[in-house]
């Protein structure tokens, strides 16, 4: 079983849309029983909220559902717990050493550094550019995915 972990600062919009992308890939490659994905934020100020409309959105135009999902916060513990912790920008990864205490076993990467373009993913809470966003998280997730496959 591969675990991964998606992080964002709120774990409203690029976390679970990431989160749900992925589940929505591995389900369609008939890998769903392989994997254990989920997402989180390294703030605490969105715990408990629901994701973004728009991030909401976004997802439903390409028929994934995110319901049910609340944002909470990484914790220590996910650092064992998880094979892979994939971070959207700079500030998430300060924010995952700060709360897991460095990366001693090579687990945290950031998404886009997965495809032929690394580079922060897009955030929409500033840009309200959901359709930049929903192209980096998709691209991110295939090329992570593609990576995960390989012998």
């Amino acid at each position: 079983m591969k675990k991964i972990l998606f992080i964002c600062h709120g774990n409203i919009c690029r976390s679970p849309m990431a989160e749900f992308v992925m589940k929505d890939l591995v389900e369609k490659a008939g890998l769903s029983h392989q994997f254990e994905i989920a997402s989180a934020a390294t703030s605490r100020e969105e715990l408990g909220n629901s994701v973004y409309p728009p991030a909401r959105k976004k997802l439903a135009e390409h028929g994934i559902s995110c319901k049910g999902k609340t944002a909470r916060q990484l914790t220590n513990g996910d650092y064992d717990a998880y094979d892979l912790l994939i971070y959207m920008d700079e500030e998430n990864r300060r924010g995952i050493y700060q709360i897991c205490g460095g990366d001693y076993a090579n687990k945290i990467h950031r998404l886009l550094d997965f495809t032929a373009h690394p580079r922060d993913v897009a955030d929409p809470w500033y840009t309200g550019d959901f359709d930049a966003t929903w192209q980096d998280v998709e691209e991110g997730c295939r090329a992570l995915l593609e990576q995960m496959r390989k012998p």
